[in-house]
């Protein structure tokens, strides 16, 4: 199975700065709808939400933005489980378009899972568990992506002492 396709979208009149480019900020409402879509696909949908008390939080998102998007073009997200604990997913989501092969933009998840009541980390439940498990089976054979584990950091530069 390739990267799980998570969002599909075409880019909004309003998501557009004055060069005709896709926001910064919307790349990570696109990747946040596509964490949204991976949440329903691993139980923890709105209704599952309610009834449990629990939800997904980001710990941490990095965002490597690789080519311009334009107004209107059809994007979609493909998403990848990178790993999982008990409490938390390692995920990496990628921007796509028809004409280009590499993607368009990359982001690094650190997913957290919470009971809402506290707010405080708890472990997933083994029904998500299970569907993360078989998303992972599923994507056994996909290369870890080019952009995960990346730091941000200048080589060689000259640092405040």
């Amino acid at each position: 199975m390739p990267a799980l396709i998570t969002y599909r979208t075409p880019v909004q009149e309003d998501w557009v700065d004055y060069n005709g480019h896709l926001r910064d900020a919307f790349y990570l409402l696109i990747f946040s709808y596509a964490t949204d879509a991976l949440m329903e696909r691993i139980g923890l949908d709105a209704d599952s939400r309610g009834q449990s008390g629990h939800s997904l939080f980001t710990l941490e998102a990095h965002i490597n933005y690789l080519h311009e998007v334009k107004l209107g073009t059809e994007v979609w997200v493909q998403t990848q489980i990178i790993g999982i604990d008990r409490k938390r997913a390692h995920i990496y989501h990628s921007l796509h378009r028809n004409d280009v092969e590499e993607a368009l933009a990359a982001s690094e998840q650190m997913l957290l899972h919470v009971d809402l009541a506290g707010p405080s980390s708890t472990p997933f439940s083994a029904r998500t568990l299970q569907a993360l498990d078989q998303i992972i089976e599923q994507q056994r054979d996909l290369p870890t992506p080019e952009h995960v584990g990346r730091t941000l950091r200048l080589p060689n530069a000259k640092t405040k002492q």
